[in-house]
């Protein structure tokens, strides 16, 4: 189980946009694309036959999964994740957690 997965309301803790916090939108091994968070602008080539147009894109770029930690909206500070087993219904689940109050994220 990962600690961060899509969906998850994260701030970035280091580099240049360190202190914003948005959604991440993917998670691409150690890496996280999150929503509004290290945008970048790139030059689009057209292509008629996927009906892109051309021009300059903005585009949201990786970011280091280590740069980035889960948002606690009970603390309103970030925090880190942990996992807990939880038995129900005869099977044992893994939840994750967080470290500062050990409440559920996301639910």
């Amino acid at each position: 189980m990962s600690k961060i997965i899509k969906g998850d309301q994260i701030i970035v803790i280091a580099g240049k946009d360190k202190g914003k916090q948005g959604q991440v939108i993917r998670v691409l091994g150690d890496k996280v694309v999150v929503e509004g968070v290290n945008v970048a602008k790139r030059h689009q080539k057209p292509n008629p036959m996927r009906g892109v147009e051309g021009g300059i894109v903005t585009k949201n770029m990786p970011l280091a999964i280590s740069n980035v930690a889960i948002f606690n909206p009970e603390t309103k500070k970030a925090d880190r994740v942990g996992i807990k087993l939880v038995e129900g219904e005869g099977k044992v689940k893994r939840v994750r957690v967080f470290k500062s109050n050990g409440s559920a994220i996301g639910a």
